[in-house]
């Protein structure tokens, strides 16, 4: 199944041009100068226990039911997809918003940016985060640009490519990797990874809205273990903000995202018995990341150390290290440290060793406050 595919979907859904998302006035950034998620809007009380994968679903839900200009579409949506994310929308909302696509990535997200080029706000789903790749032209070399080399006078910001990434404790080096560095290096893109229920939600929702083109990377490992109270109601969280979740503390700042939180979290708990106290910050936008939040937090305790699952060269982490070296050099009192992913293909039996584990954050958590 190929590009050619998509051309019949477009017949049979009968889109049309909309009017284009709100851009900035006359600079050709790349990036708006406004964004939805820029704060967070609450509407209607009441809460309710949910998972992670429960919470997209009712993001997903409010999106469609608040924009009739909002559709949802990739690989087995329709019945709800592997994860069950879409659970419950063809039925809700109809096959001519929420619809299945030919397996064929580059085509997904070129068929989403046409969608949001139009003025739709389109979200495309990879199946898994390791089948983007087919799609990176489409994403770097198109929807990034759009608005640029157009000098503003278009762009593709109703694109939301939503993606489960990470590891799933039996994936092997084609169902668990972490290929968010990638899409960081990439102006024009929001990358947005959410660690619980209640972020998740709410960051989907700033995404889906925001506009700007944004890959939204699903932790998979939380869809059913992370559960917690999340509020029924419409609202947004701030997009490009980082939040100190779990402690604020003196000794030493760590920083993560998505499902690595609740392993540091874990670190600092140990941490704590041996008199550490420890800052855990969720940085939960990379691209643009809030370099002040951390630079704060690392002037503070003067030691900095970043957790990911992807590999440790070319990570992330490397670019956050760099960062704050430049800012707060003087104010260090230990190299940055780094606990991430081996650099090798993420493996099958030797997964274990693969992670950065509570153990191994610990370890760089002593060994960096006792340099």
């Amino acid at each position: 199944m190929g590009l050619s595919r998509f051309g019949g979907l477009v017949k049979r859904l009968g889109v049309t041009r909309r009017r284009p998302f709100a851009t900035s006035s006359s600079s050709s950034s790349s990036f708006s100068s406004t964004a939805a998620g820029d704060g967070t809007i609450v509407r209607g009380t009441g809460s309710k226990s949910l998972n992670l994968y429960s919470a997209i679903n009712q993001a997903l839900h409010i999106a469609l039911e608040t924009d009739p200009r909002s559709y949802v579409f990739g690989e087995d949506v329709s019945f709800g997809g592997v994860f069950r994310c879409t659970t419950g929308l063809a039925d809700r909302f109809g096959k001519q918003r929420v619809f299945n696509t030919p397996l064929c990535e580059q085509g997904i997200v070129g068929f989403g940016i046409g969608l949001a080029a139009m003025g739709n706000r389109a979200v495309a789903e990879i199946q898994f985060a390791d089948y983007i790749f087919p799609a990176f032209d489409q994403i770097v070399n198109e929807a990034a640009k759009f608005r640029y080399r157009s000098g503003n006078q278009f762009n593709c910001g109703g694109l939301t490519i939503r993606a489960p990434y990470g590891a799933v404790g039996h994936g092997g080096h084609y169902h668990s990797q972490s290929p968010e560095a990638f899409f960081c290096h990439a102006p024009g893109l929001k990358v947005v990874i959410p660690r619980s229920p209640l972020q998740a939600k709410g960051l989907l929702l700033s995404c889906i809205r925001d506009p700007n083109p944004v890959v939204f990377f699903e932790p998979k490992w939380l869809y059913r273990l992370s559960v917690e109270e999340v509020p029924e109601h419409d609202y947004m969280l701030p997009l490009s903000e980082a939040e100190v979740v779990i402690r604020e503390g003196t000794d030493i700042t760590l920083v993560g995202w998505g499902a690595q939180l609740s392993v540091m979290e874990q670190a600092c708990k140990e941490a704590e018995k041996d008199g550490i106290s420890c800052e855990l910050i969720d940085l939960r936008t990379l691209l643009p990341w809030d370099k002040d939040t951390v630079e704060a937090s690392v002037r503070k305790t003067g030691r900095l150390l970043i957790s990911h699952e992807a590999p440790v060269t070319g990570g992330f982490g490397a670019e956050i290290s760099a960062s704050i070296v430049e800012r707060c050099f003087l104010r260090l009192e230990a190299p940055v440290a780094r606990v991430c992913g081996l650099d090798t293909p993420f493996p099958l039996i030797f997964e274990p060793f693969y992670m950065p584990t509570k153990n191994k954050i610990l370890d760089a958590i002593r060994s960096t406050v006792n340099f």
